[in-house]
Order: C-alpha cells, then structure tokens, then sequence
C-alpha cells in the first residue's frame, strides 16, 4: 500500500507542475527560450534513456522469468509498439490548431508573434484556445499519469526520473493554457487555476490504472504476464512523448544544439544515478 501511496504522490508531483506554467503569468516571470530548450530536450533524454535503458530491458526480463508464455520477447515488443499506438491516437483524435504541443512564442514578457495575435484575438475565442489547450493536455496527461505511476511503483528511483522529466515538460504546457486565459479573463487567479487543473489529469489517469488492475485483478507488480507488457507499453508511450512532443517543442523554443546538449545532458544524470544508487 506505501508504494501505491508513493507512486501516486510522484503522478501528483508531476501532474502539479503545469501550475508553475500559471504560476509564471501569475506573477509575470519569464524564462529564456534558450532555458525552455534545454529544459525540454533535458526532458526528452531522461525519458528516452529510462525507456531504453530500464522500462523495455526490464520488460523483456519479466516476461522470460515467467517462463509461460510463448514468444514473450515479441509480445514485449508488440506491447511497445502498442503504447506508441495509443498515444498516436490520442494526437490524431486533437486537431493541430488546439493542440498544445503546437504553441509556441508565447511569453508575456516579450513582443512575439504568437503574442501580436493573442492580443488581437477577441476574449471568447481566447478563452476558448485556453479551454482547449487545457483539454487537449488533460487528455495527453493520461497515458503520461499511467506511466508515472507504474514507473514509480516498479521502481521509486525510477519513477524519480520519470517524475522529474514530465515535471519539466508539463511547465511550457502550463504556459501554453494559461496565457490566453489570462489575455481572455485578465484574472491572474483563472489563468493559474486552469494551468493547474489540466496536469491534475494525471492523477485521474494513474487512479484509473490502479482501479482497472484491482477489478480486473491484475498484478502490477511480481510475476503476472501482464505487468512486463504495461511495463514496455509505457515506454512506447514516452519514446513517442519525448520524439514528437518534447523535441519538436524544443527546437522552436531554442537553438538545435542546446536542445541536443539537454539531451544528452539528460541521458547522462540518468545514466550515471543509476550508477551511483
């Protein structure tokens, strides 16, 4: 039950963390675009080094150690392929215009263009964008809380790095929901609490996990066949997030190669924790 409890506090933690994207029209901060790409691409190699390095090599060491499944490494490898599958979806099912992923230059410190067009744009429209970027996240968020919380409850340490890098990304998501509320409502206090309330979605997506395991009585942890299949199917889900979300959002928010060095740089804290713990 402690590890259930902690692999829902990480989801939370995560999730939580589109409010730091309200949080910086609420008090007016601005990060560099230079920041944002490092932070991004930093993001994406965590997630990426995670579900090479551990979510899918552990997957194909689980369903060997069953010894009851025939053709296990290609279910693994199916499962995987699935995860990228639904994430797909959910991209495909969100039209480009509202999805947040495709806003980029917004900052209330600078004369953008993305900015140039919000302040053009009449309220009701505004505040339509904001509530179908909000949307369009909680939507993303869940599959994105699914793997938190199983990353977490496989391994604490390794649902750290996973926290940490969804953590990261969820901050420009934040952004890209709260400043046309802002811009719409002129209320500080709506653009932080919409921000806030799209990454919340994560928590709902890890409840449901725990609540469709429970009744259908899978194990998410031990032997069960299941467990190794959710385990490479998670990190489909985040090789897709960090290849068409994290990067392509970096390289518009930064130069290519500070988005590269944050990946590498991401790989490396992973790669050498793993090491050292």
């Amino acid at each position: 039950m402690e590890g259930v409890l902690t692999a829902l506090l990480l989801t939370l933690i995560a999730g939580a963390a589109t409010g730091i994207g309200g949080a910086l029209v609420l008090f007016k901060k601005k990060l560099s675009s230079n920041f944002l790409a490092g932070a991004l691409g930093l993001s994406a190699g965590v997630m990426i080094f995670i579900s090479l390095a551990e979510l899918f090599p552990e997957a194909q060491a689980e369903i060997a150690a069953t010894g009851s499944v025939r053709h296990g490494e290609a279910l693994v490898l199916a499962a995987f392929f699935i995860g990228m599958g639904i994430i797909t979806l959910i991209d495909f099912l969100i039209p480009e215009y509202e999805n947040p992923h495709e806003a980029s230059g917004l900052s209330l410190g600078s004369k953008t263009a993305a900015v140039d067009v919000l302040e053009h744009t009449g309220s009701e429209a505004l505040k339509r964008l904001g509530l179908m970027s909000a949307l369009a996240i909680a939507i993303h968020n869940f599959p994105e809380g699914i793997a938190t919380f199983i990353g977490a409850l496989n391994d604490p340490q390794m649902g750290a790095g996973i926290t940490f890098a969804i953590a990261i990304h969820n901050i420009p998501e934040g952004i890209a929901v709260a400043i046309p509320i802002y811009y719409a409502t002129k209320s500080k206090g709506k653009a932080l609490l919409y921000a806030t309330l799209s990454g919340l979605s994560e928590v709902i997506g890890a409840l449901l996990c725990l609540a469709i395991t429970a009744i259908s009585g899978i194990e998410l942890t031990g032997d069960s066949v299941a467990f190794p299949l959710i385990l490479a199917a998670v990190a489909g889900i985040m090789i897709y997030i960090s290849l068409d979300e994290l990067l392509p959002t970096a390289e518009k928010y930064g130069k290519h190669h500070i988005a590269i060095a944050g990946v590498v740089g991401g790989m490396a804290i992973m790669g050498i924790s793993l090491l050292i713990i």
